[in-house]
């Protein structure tokens, strides 16, 4: 039986006609990754490619864990494919979850553990983010300023307390995150966490706290005194 084609389907039972008919909710995960990946092959149609997607990681929720060469292993997923499905998924999650940190009541280390824990629980490299907070401790900003290797970030003091400066910051709290899962600090951390107190002490910029995230767990230089 030969496949069936885009173009063989009916108009309004295109997948982008579907969207716009019936809107992005009511469509199935199969026509938005056709969407997504527009054509298919001159074998598979984009929907036979799509429904290859799905069946190979069995739960939607697992492409959030997508590389490019895994899913390239594919016949019919290229480079570009790979790219923009990955970058589709990426772009999805970051719209749920990275919430403007704004609006982030900070009473506590648990209150910057809980905002942060989603954004980084699923990352495999090491991120280093500051929170700079106003005269009241509310929040101006958050800044990632290093994204490092799968077990180790390095973050010059100095980009820290540069963007303090650039935003009128009165505090500093600095968020970092293990991909082992493990939040306890490493030695290279107990040092950087040294040096930031005594700097933010000599410009006057104190640095409130420095935590790590681990997996559902965090380690707050704070708490541990």
């Amino acid at each position: 039986m030969s496949n069936i084609l885009i173009k063989d389907i009916p108009t309004s039972d295109r997948p982008r006609e579907r969207l716009v008919k019936y809107g992005a909710k009511n469509i199935s995960n199969e026509e938005l990754i056709s969407i997504i990946l527009k054509t298919g092959t001159k074998d598979k149609s984009v929907k036979e490619l799509s429904n290859i997607i799905l069946n190979k990681y069995s739960n939607i929720t697992n492409l959030k864990d997508l590389e490019i060469n895994n899913i390239m292993e594919i016949k019919g997923i290229g480079k570009v494919k790979a790219i923009e499905l990955i970058a589709a998924i990426e772009l999805g999650r970051r719209v749920y979850f990275d919430k403007s940190i704004d609006e982030v009541k900070i009473k506590s280390s648990m209150d910057i553990y809980n905002y942060f824990n989603d954004l980084l629980k699923n990352s495999k490299q090491e991120q280093f983010y500051a929170v700079y907070l106003d005269t009241k401790k509310r929040v101006i900003s958050k800044k990632l300023l290093y994204i490092g290797t799968i077990n180790k970030s390095v973050v010059h003091p100095r980009e820290i307390f540069k963007m303090a400066y650039l935003v009128s910051a009165s505090f500093i709290i600095c968020v970092h995150n293990h991909p082992s899962g493990d939040p306890t600090p490493s030695n290279e951390d107990i040092v950087l966490t040294t040096n930031l107190k005594e700097i933010g002490k000599l410009n006057n910029i104190p640095v409130l706290d420095h935590i790590i995230v681990g997996n559902n767990s965090y380690y707050s230089f704070f708490e541990e005194g």
